[in-house]
């Protein structure tokens, strides 16, 4: 039996850009997070809290779930005081998913 193919991560935004709901399955929540790593923030620069919330606020309204999934995820890095973050230069291991946190 074969599987299907991944949907494209974009079947995940409206034709507006903004992102419909964030996925419960983990390895589709990972193509998105993957996605919004990559796109919203470059690798070697250093965002402060303010600026992450800006950057996911403009796919999505629930800014703080993504924020934390993009951590806890490895895709983002934050300082111990949570003020500055930075992009990972590693993605997750292959096959991991994200935990899911409430």
């Amino acid at each position: 039996m074969s599987h299907p193919s991944p949907r494209p991560v974009a079947d995940l935004f409206s034709a507006e850009g903004r992102l419909v709901a964030i996925p419960r399955r983990p390895a589709r929540r990972e193509a998105l997070l993957a996605h919004l790593a990559e796109t919203l923030f470059d690798l070697g620069r250093v965002y402060r809290e303010t600026e992450v919330n800006e950057a996911l606020k403009t796919v999505h309204e629930d800014y703080p779930a993504l924020r934390r999934y993009l951590v806890v995820g490895g895709h983002l890095a934050r300082t111990k005081d949570g003020a500055a973050y930075h992009r990972q230069r590693t993605a997750p291991v292959p096959g991991g998913a994200a935990p899911a946190v409430a």
